[in-house]
């Protein structure tokens, strides 16, 4: 005698799936990027200030700088390095939250 077959019918229906903002809530990912937003915008304008308004007095070597000027050149280099310190930043302070989170569990 055989065993009867079972019949499987594939189902349409999606299973439930959690949020998808859980794991981004959990770390605090929005909270950690404007922390890091605000430490790259101040060491850049602080870097900017000291740079272009001379605070501590001429740097040695002054150079020409063709199209956008010192200033301009400067603008520049400040943004990238406002936006690479904020993603710095962002990075270690959602590292920590995960760590955090990690030993909770």
């Amino acid at each position: 005698m055989r065993p009867e077959r079972e019949v499987r019918v594939v189902s349409d229906e999606v299973p439930g799936r959690p949020p998808q903002g859980g794991l981004v809530h959990a770390l605090h990912v929005p909270r950690n990027a404007k922390a890091g937003a605000a430490v790259g915008v101040g060491l850049a304008a602080l870097a900017y200030l000291f740079r272009v308004l001379e605070l501590l007095g001429p740097f040695a070597g002054t150079q020409q700088y063709p199209l956008l000027g010192a200033e301009g050149w400067f603008a520049v280099l400040a943004f990238v390095l406002a936006s690479s310190t904020a993603l710095l930043v962002t990075a270690a302070l959602t590292l920590v939250s995960a760590y955090r989170l990690a030993k909770e569990v």
